[in-house]
């Protein structure tokens, strides 16, 4: 048999021929297949994985990571059509672009849900297993007809992913938290934890990035509740943003982020750094796991006690889930005006009781009203997130932290969204309204000159 020597220095074998007929590109969304174009699908699928292993034999990686991204692409697909040639595969066209583009995906990328990761108007990719594949776009879940070879394929593709941050995923250590290049959070979960095969889930993140203008366009918030939040920010409140799991927290907070001062020195910390801070004065801390040994793991509170000594302005937090809750309401309480976090809640009185149940969980033998009052001075501003049952996301209060009545905690409303009914759609239909209430930061608002401003956004008629 023939040898051919590639560009890489390894050489590949031509094996007999495959033939295969012309068949259309698969479709993204899931369809009814007929047995036909299921037989076709196998027998591409068969080509795919024939021609894999040649390229896998032809290709030195060691030269690969000697090229750019592009060009890496380039030469593979250079490779694999040589490879189709050799082995006299019958291919159209249309199949050959479709096999060259799944096999670098394969190499190179998330392989089959690769082409998801370019489509902006999809939220959350969901992998339950090596054959399905769910998507969530425009607040529906849907079931895509994308499949992986199989479950060794997918763990391959989970594997690359943590591995790029620094971490892992086995069975020894099943549960990993990690991100895509672009910010994009992925969680992997694998057996013996995952019973039906390694899940897979990405949290997405829109190319074009998100202001408080967009949320207004798409309205999710008041053009006057939007000026508040923008106030808010500007004139270093410390703000909560709190919500469901969904519920766009991630994305308000980097809005708000955006009316920092370039000059200021902000401190993030994150499980997986995902926060895009458009500021030139960024530090970014990210946790670390435990390695095999169980020792070197670096926890959010480490994080957080750390970045008190870095001579931080801000600090951020991605998301305040445990301990480190007391640490940045120390951070708050004590010059670092304007900090920001997110915490999981359904309403703004439920997430100042998480903060306190949070600060239990650090062992801090405290009285439940000290707590509360480290809580009534440090947190400014609540910003609730909801996604409503039509599937889309609201602001849904603008609440501030007064003070202390007592032994609670003094909370009042600024801004609520009410809803009115569904239109002829089954969306929800609703209106902002401003309580007229004046808010406890308006000092803070008139040091930095911005009172007029807040009051005009915070008018009693002002509704939207």
């Amino acid at each position: 048999m023939a040898e051919k020597v590639t560009m890489f220095g390894r050489r590949s074998t031509d094996r007999p021929a495959i033939v295969e007929t012309e068949a259309p590109k698969p479709a993204i969304v899931k369809v009814a297949a007929s047995p036909e174009r299921a037989e076709i699908d196998q027998r591409l699928s068969d080509i795919k994985i024939a021609i894999f292993k040649d390229l896998i034999d032809s290709v030195d990686p060691t030269e690969l990571t000697k090229l750019a991204p592009t060009q890496v692409r380039e030469e593979i697909a250079d490779i694999v059509s040589e490879i189709i040639s050799m082995r006299n595969v019958v291919l159209s066209a249309a199949e050959q672009a479709v096999v060259i583009a799944d096999i670098c995906n394969d190499v190179l990328g998330l392989g089959p849900i690769e082409p998801l990761l370019a489509r902006d108007d999809i939220a959350d990719i969901m992998v339950n297993g090596a054959d399905k594949v769910y998507i969530e776009a425009n607040g529906r879940i849907t079931l895509t007809d994308i499949k992986f070879r199989d479950n060794a394929q997918l763990m391959n593709i989970c594997q690359r992913i943590v591995s790029a941050v620094g971490r892992r995923v086995d069975e020894t250590s099943p549960i990993c938290d990690a991100r895509l290049a672009d910010g994009s959070r992925v969680n992997v979960i694998v057996p013996p934890l995952a019973i039906d095969g390694p899940t897979l889930t990405i949290r997405k993140f829109k190319k074009e990035k998100l202001t408080l203008d967009k949320l207004v366009q798409f309205g999710s918030v008041s053009p006057p509740a939007a000026s508040v939040l923008r106030i808010a920010a500007a004139v270093r409140c410390n703000i909560l943003v709190s919500g469901g799991t969904g519920s766009g927290k991630t994305t308000l907070l980097n809005c708000l982020t955006r009316y920092i001062d370039a000059s200021e020195r902000i401190v993030t910390c994150e499980d997986a750094a995902e926060l895009q801070l458009q500021q030139p004065h960024v530090v970014r801390l990210e946790t670390r796991p435990p390695n095999l040994e169980g020792a070197g793991q670096v926890t959010m509170r480490d994080l957080v006690k750390n970045c008190l000594r870095m001579r931080p302005e801000r600090i951020i937090v991605g998301e305040v889930r445990g301990p480190e809750a007391f640490d940045l309401l120390q951070a708050m309480n004590t010059g670092h005006d304007g900090s920001m976090g997110t915490i999981h809640a359904n309403t703004p009185r439920d997430g100042l009781s998480r903060i306190e149940n949070m600060v239990a969980m650090g062992g801090y033998n405290l009285p439940a009203k000290a707590v509360r009052e480290q809580i009534a001075s440090a947190v400014n501003l609540i910003v609730q997130a909801a996604r409503l049952r039509d599937g889309s996301r609201k602001i849904t209060h603008i609440t501030e932290v007064v003070g202390m009545e007592g032994d609670v905690v003094t909370l009042q409303d600024l801004v609520v969204f009410e809803i009115e009914g569904e239109d002829s759609k089954g969306r929800v239909v609703g209106r902002h309204r401003n309580t007229g209430l004046r808010p406890a930061f308006w000092e803070r608002a008139r040091y930095y000159g911005l009172e007029h401003e807040l009051a005009e956004a915070l008018a009693e008629d002002n509704l939207a």
